[in-house]
C-alpha cells in the first residue's frame, strides 16, 4: 500500500555531456530495452472485479505535452471531464540519457502523485519485483496511488479505459468515444492509422538508409491520401458525425505534422495544409477545447528538435512554421 506523500523533488538539469541522449546514453544512464524485448510490458486494465477497480482520486497520469501517445490521454481526460477524478503530472519535454524527468517550468510539473519521483524510471522500478525494470520508460503511464504501482504503460488501452470505466465521475459521461456498435471498426482503423501514420512518420524519420526512408514516406502519404478520400466521403469525422477514439489517435500526428514531421523527419512530399479535407478536419478538432488546450507547440518542437540529436545534432529549434489553426 502507498505510504505518506513524499515532498516533491526536481530532477537535476538536463546534461547531454554526462548522460548522452536516450538514443545513445552514457555513464550511469539507463539503457533502453534490448531489441526484441516487449517495450510495453505493463498492461493492466481498469475494470470492475479486477485488481484495478474504477474509482475517483485513485489514479494518476504521468504524461507529456510533447509526446503524441501521451497527448491522447490528456485529450480524452479533458473530453470526458475527468480532471477531478484523475490527477496528472507533466514531464519535461527535454530528455537526456536518464529519460523522462520531473522539473518545474511552463507546461510541466514535479511529481504531484506524492511519490517524490525525480525521474519517471523510478515509477517503473517501483512497479516490478526487485526494482529491476528492463523495458522502455515511456509515457503515458497510468499510476495507481492506492497500491503504489503502475497499472499500464501500454498506450493503446489507457485511453480506452479512460473512455469506458469512469463515467460515474465524468463531467461528460454522455460522450461515448468508444461506442460498442463501432468498436470493431474503430479497432480496425486504429490498427491501420497506428502502423502507417502514427508510427509511419517514425519509420521515415528514424530510417538509417535511403530505401527505408522512402518506404516510410510512401506508407505515410498513401495513408494520408486514403484518409483524405474517407473524410471527403464520410466526414466531418472519421465515423461521420461521431467523434471517437479514432479521431484522437489520428489527430495527435496531424497536429505535429507541419511543425515537426515535415522538416525534422523529412516526411515532406506534402504538408498537412496541402490536404484540404485533412486540414479542415484537423482545424475542426482544434476548435474543440480539449484538443487546443492540451496542445503546446513549444513543448512539441523542443522535444523533437532538442532531444533527437542523432537527427538534429545542433539541437536548433525552428521558429516556424506559422499556421492559422482557426476553422
Amino acid at each position: 500500500m502507498s505510504t505518506q506523500p513524499i515532498p516533491e523533488q526536481a530532477a537535476e538539469p538536463v546534461d547531454f555531456e554526462r548522460y548522452g541522449t536516450i538514443y545513445h546514453p552514457r555513464g550511469d544512464a539507463l539503457v533502453a530495452a534490448p531489441a526484441g524485448e516487449d517495450a510495453y510490458p505493463l498492461r493492466g486494465r481498469v475494470a470492475r472485479g479486477g485488481p484495478f477497480e474504477p474509482d475517483t482520486g485513485r489514479y494518476h497520469l504521468y504524461a507529456s505535452l510533447a509526446c503524441p501517445y501521451a497527448h491522447r490521454t490528456l485529450i480524452v481526460r479533458k473530453l470526458k471531464g475527468l480532471e477531478g477524478a484523475i490527477s496528472v503530472s507533466l514531464l519535461d519535454p527535454i530528455r537526456d540519457g536518464r529519460g523522462w524527468a520531473f522539473r518545474e517550468g511552463a507546461g510541466q510539473t514535479l511529481d504531484t502523485a506524492g511519490n517524490g519521483f525525480r525521474f519517471l524510471s523510478q515509477a517503473y522500478q517501483a512497479s516490478v519485483p526487485g526494482g529491476h525494470y528492463t523495458g522502455r520508460v515511456s509515457v503515458p503511464v497510468l499510476w495507481d496511488k492506492l497500491t503504489g504501482t503502475i497499472v499500464a504503460n501500454y498506450f493503446p488501452t489507457i485511453t480506452i479505459d479512460l473512455e469506458t470505466q469512469f463515467d460515474e465521475w465524468a463531467g461528460n459521461p454522455q460522450l461515448d468515444l468508444y461506442p460498442e456498435d463501432l468498436r470493431a471498426d474503430i479497432d480496425e482503423l486504429n490498427d491501420c492509422v497506428g502502423e502507417h501514420v502514427n508510427a509511419g512518420v517514425y519509420h521515415a524519420g528514424f530510417a538509417d538508409n535511403q530505401s527505408a526512408y522512402e518506404a516510410g514516406c510512401q506508407e505515410v502519404f498513401e495513408s494520408l491520401d486514403w484518409l483524405e478520400s474517407r473524410l471527403d466521403r464520410d466526414g466531418p469525422y472519421l465515423f461521420g458525425n461521431r467523434l471517437t477514439e479514432a479521431d484522437v489517435r489520428l489527430w495527435v500526428t496531424l497536429v505535429r505534422f507541419d511543425s515537426v514531421y515535415y522538416g525534422h523527419f523529412k516526411v515532406n512530399r506534402r504538408r498537412l495544409v496541402d490536404f484540404p479535407k485533412l486540414w479542415e478536419y484537423a482545424r475542426r478538432l482544434y476548435s474543440i477545447p480539449a484538443f487546443a488546450q492540451t496542445t503546446d507547440f513549444d513543448h512539441i518542437k523542443r522535444h523533437y528538435y532538442g532531444t533527437q540529436l542523432h537527427i538534429n545534432p545542433a539541437g536548433i529549434v525552428p521558429v516556424g512554421p506559422e499556421l492559422d489553426w482557426r476553422l
